[in-house]
């Protein structure tokens, strides 16, 4: 029985897990696996096993010197995690020898990553099955051999020969003397006079190499290191690549003496940097290059016979174009991986070598799918040889398609009703079918080229030319109409299509086309444009009596609307004058009698009556968006929080009210008392559809209209609004009612419980304010009503609260007041009234004349205009009038404002509005402010 073997590596292997690898406990180890383990810890030479597909890592004392700083780790590791570096080659060389061949590599290049970072080495590697109990090859026994030493000894001596010389130096550790030859003067550009030191060499190695290559003299513990470095030389600062090399020698006494030589390799160094560059830039081409690529080797019997050829060097490429997996092609013989491929393939490279002269050539594989490759072979030198090749199987299948198409389409073209055609890629045709020769009498040879233009009309021929040479340079399809002349004499039309047939890389192959015969079709078109004229005439007519009749009843339904609007009007304001003229005729009898105790009863009532009327008028020209505004910056949270004791009061006890305002509302520009109006209309509204009691809630949020929401509201802009909602739980209203719910005078309270104007009234200010309303209601759920106004940024802080107004003085001795109205009751009462109160007053019934007072020397503290004046409107006169008394105030009167510009810039400094009809109390108090400075 052999000794159990010993050594760290024999016991390093009996104690590492192997459980946590592939292969398992070491107990459950197969035999083979076993054996082979203990021979490789026995032996003194550096061996390996790697075991598995991953080739499993296991090696003995004279390996681990070879691991360097990698050892212990990569023990138990798979080959590639272990080695890296060399993944390539590695992954090939498993490949290879676990499918039972042997591989040889001298003096193999690599760099490894071992104790000191990425060091050169040269080796001699080999690598052996090793196979199961069932004879199937299992791993791969490793036998390295390091060849660095003898390599580098072998560079040292061309390095001699190359330098013409060699640096010899001597160096005595115990005094520091260090004597140098003139050649390692001469190599490290030190001139004959210039004391050589220690330190002066360390200073001129380059700081790149210093960690590797330690200081300029050598360790006395590793005398022999050779190593190579460069410097920058004392004289010129060239940098230049040296090696070095010496040994230590022990002078009588015990002295000792290191002997030591420095080379200049720079050359050579120069020379290895290209090679590497080049091979580099190689590889790189090689293995990213789309076509597949092989180098192979001719194997020959004993007759020196070719019989086989064994794949050298494979390119990534190779597996894209066959299928197969390209690195496992290395080192395998064709006969082994590609059935039957080499009767097809050997005579072409055996030529080749042979020869020596490169061939193409297509060949069909069997064994890979039956595909067809093009190929191009080279000599490489000896029996090497290489071969370029592209998988060509879709195209020799569109060859083949091609092919049976062109048979097919020929059978089908003569058994159509029209005249086939066929032409190549330049335009001459060169097929007809047999319907082209009986129509044209004329055979197909005679026609081929261009002698079909020969049937074509003369007076067709040039635009028939002319589309033709179009189609065939942009590739286009072809359609064009001639006349074609019969085997009789007779011409007649046909239309002409044509279409290009391509490749699969876009080339046109073929044009085919067809001559339809449309001479009847073209007898006919005369008639059909005749048709077609006198439709059109038809229908021009038709649309005419229809455009009249929509005009017709467009004008009937505005003339409904108009009639509904008046008829309102008419009734509400007949009941009005009724109450104001039936009062003034009992008051004037009265007055006749001498009766004068009860007259006041009467006053009250006509006056009553006025001040309806006066409402009414108010609401039809808020519907109308006539009304005159005195828009402002308004926050409204605070405004509605101080109408809320008065919703509280008019919706009742029944119904709770919730204000819910946002805390970060945007401001808006409106008519305050517009708005405060408006929403106390609205919580009337939802108290009538609450009779049992429910929930009212005003809301106020932000905002904004896109585009589409801006569209469908109408006339309005998109952008920031604030929303005023006022939500009551009430009846409710159906969508017919929500339709006309903003229509004037309509109503679905009782008769005497509304006048229909109220929701009419808050759209028309909404819309004159640049907003809009909408209503949400469903029977039976209640209703929003939403009011939406523009949002306002302004530079000033918003007034939350009306500033309290002084009381006004008494009248001023000598105040003037100049009145401008053209209806005589109107202007008769205002003059009246101000005389009254003492007053100096001019009265004026134009603009004109008006303007002409204005223009006078007169003394003039006011200016009291009505707004509608004949000549000159007041605006005007106002105008006229600041240009020669700029400080000169106004107080415009209106019923009717002319435009909504009343309610955006007409007023300027110093002027005021006051609404008719209005009370005269309200007039003196207004004209005493405006006197004593307060435009308010």
């Amino acid at each position: 029985m052999p000794a159990r073997p010993s050594g760290e590596m024999a016991s390093l292997v009996r104690a590492f897990d192997w459980s946590r690898t592939v292969l398992g406990p070491m107990e459950s180890w197969p035999d083979r696996l076993k054996a082979t383990v203990d021979l490789i810890l026995h032996a003194r030479i550096p061996m390996a096993l790697l075991w598995g597909a991953d080739g499993v890592l296991i090696y003995n004392d004279g390996y681990r010197a070879i691991a360097g700083g990698r050892h212990p780790a990569i023990l138990g590791k798979k080959f590639s995690d272990a080695w890296p570096e060399p993944a390539r080659l590695n992954a090939q060389m498993l490949d290879v020898v676990l499918g039972g061949q042997v591989l040889h590599y001298r003096d193999q290049h690599l760099v490894l990553h071992r104790e000191h970072g990425p060091e050169d080495g040269w080796f001699d590697l080999d690598y052996s099955p090793v196979v199961d109990a069932q004879g199937v090859p299992a791993g791969v026994l490793m036998v390295v051999t390091e060849t660095t030493d003898t390599l580098r000894t072998e560079q040292r001596l061309r390095m001699a020969q190359e330098s013409g010389g060699i640096g010899t130096f001597e160096w005595y550790p115990d005094t520091g003397r260090l004597d140098v030859s003139p050649e390692f003067r001469k190599i490290w550009g030190f001139g004959p006079h210039v004391q050589v030191t220690d330190r002066m060499l360390m200073d001129l190695v380059d700081p790149i190499d210093l960690p590797r290559t330690g200081p300029a003299r050598i360790d006395q513990a590793n005398p022999l290191e050779y190593a190579e470095y460069r410097i920058r030389r004392a004289d010129d600062g060239e940098l230049r690549w040296i090696a070095r090399r010496g040994e230590v020698i022990t002078a009588p006494g015990g002295q000792l003496r290191f002997l030591g030589v420095s080379i200049d390799i720079t050359d050579r160094k120069q020379a290895e940097e290209a090679v590497r560059t080049s091979e580099a830039r190689w590889r790189g081409l090689f293995e990213q290059m789309q076509e597949g690529f092989y180098i192979g080797d001719l194997i020959r019997d004993a007759s020196d016979m070719p019989v086989d050829f064994r794949f050298v060097e494979v390119n990534p490429a190779f597996e894209v174009h066959t299928g197969l997996p390209w690195h496992a092609m290395i080192g395998k013989r064709v006969r082994d991986v590609i059935p039957g491929a080499l009767e097809h393939l050997l005579p072409i490279f055996a030529r080749v070598v042979e020869t020596g002269t490169p061939e193409q050539f297509e060949a069909q594989i069997p064994a890979l799918e039956d595909r067809w490759f093009e190929a191009r072979a080279r000599l490489v030198g000896g029996d090497r040889f290489a071969v370029l090749f592209i998988d060509i199987t879709t195209r020799k299948l569109i060859e083949t398609a091609l092919a049976e198409s062109e048979a097919r389409f020929r059978s089908l073209a003569q058994s159509v009703p029209n005249h086939v055609w066929a032409a190549g890629p330049d335009g001459r045709l060169d097929w007809f079918n047999d319907r082209v020769c009986r129509y044209s009498g004329m055979d197909a040879a005679t026609l081929s080229g261009d002698g079909w233009e020969s049937i074509v009309h003369p007076e067709d021929q040039a635009t028939t030319t002319l589309h033709w040479k179009a189609a065939l340079a942009d590739g286009s399809a072809y359609q064009t109409e001639f006349r074609l002349r019969r085997h009789d004499g007779v011409y007649r039309w046909h239309i002409a299509r044509a279409l290009p047939i391509r490749s699969e890389d876009g080339q046109i192959r073929r044009w085919i086309g067809t001559n339809t015969d449309i001479d009847d079709r073209k007898s006919t078109s005369d008639a059909l444009a005749r048709l077609a004229e006198t439709l059109e005439e038809r229908v021009a007519e038709r649309t005419a009596e229809l455009t009249r009749a929509h005009e017709a009843l467009r004008q009937s339904q505005k003339m409904e609307a108009v009639g509904q609007l008046t008829g309102g009007i008419a009734h509400d304001f007949n009941n009005l004058l009724q109450g104001i003229v039936g009062s003034l005729d009992i008051v004037q009898r009265r007055l006749g009698q001498g009766r004068v105790d009860d007259v006041d009863r009467f006053v009250s009532g006509a006056m009553a009556s006025a001040n309806r009327a006066a409402a009414l008028t108010h609401r039809l020209l808020a519907f109308s968006r006539r009304q005159p505004l005195d828009p402002k910056p308004l926050r409204a949270n605070p405004l509605l929080g101080s109408m809320e004791d008065l919703l509280r009061r008019t919706i009742g006890m029944s119904i709770d009210l919730a204000l819910v305002t946002a805390n970060d509302l945007w401001e808006t520009l409106c008519d305050a008392n517009q708005l405060e109006s408006a929403v106390l209309n609205l919580a009337i509204n939802a108290r009538d559809a609450m009779p049992s009691g429910g929930r009212l809630m005003v809301e106020t949020s932000n905002a904004w209209l896109d585009e589409e929401e801006a569209a469908r509201a109408g006339e309005v802009r998109p952008g920031p609004y604030v929303c005023i909602a006022v939500t009551d739980t009430g009846t409710g209203m159906p969508p017919d009612v929500v339709e006309r719910a903003f229509d004037p005078f309509f109503t679905t309270k009782p008769i005497g419980k509304g006048t229909g104007l109220g929701l009419s009234m808050i759209y028309g200010f909404t819309r004159q304010s640049d907003g809009f309303c909408r209503i949400r209601s469903e029977p039976g759920r209640g209703t929003t009503v939403s009011l939406y106004l523009p949002r306002h940024q302004s530079a000033a802080p918003v007034e939350e609260a009306a500033p309290v107004r002084p009381v006004a003085p008494e009248v001023e001795d000598g105040w003037t007041v100049l009145v401008v109205e053209d209806d005589l009751t109107v202007r008769a009462l205002v003059v009246e009234i101000l005389q009254e109160l003492g007053y100096r007053t001019l009265e004026a019934s134009d603009g004109p004349s008006g303007l002409q007072i204005l223009e006078s020397p007169e003394r003039i503290d006011l200016l009291l205009t009505d707004i509608g004046l004949p000549g000159l409107n007041g605006r005007q006169v106002a105008s006229g009038a600041r240009a020669c008394r700029p400080d000169l105030k106004v107080l415009f009167m209106t019923g009717y404002a002319e435009n909504a510009a009343l309610a955006n810039g007409f007023l300027g400094p110093n002027m005021a509005l006051i609404t008719k009809p209005f009370p005269m109390d309200g007039l003196v108090d207004r004209v005493r402010r405006i006197l004593n400075g307060n435009m308010e």
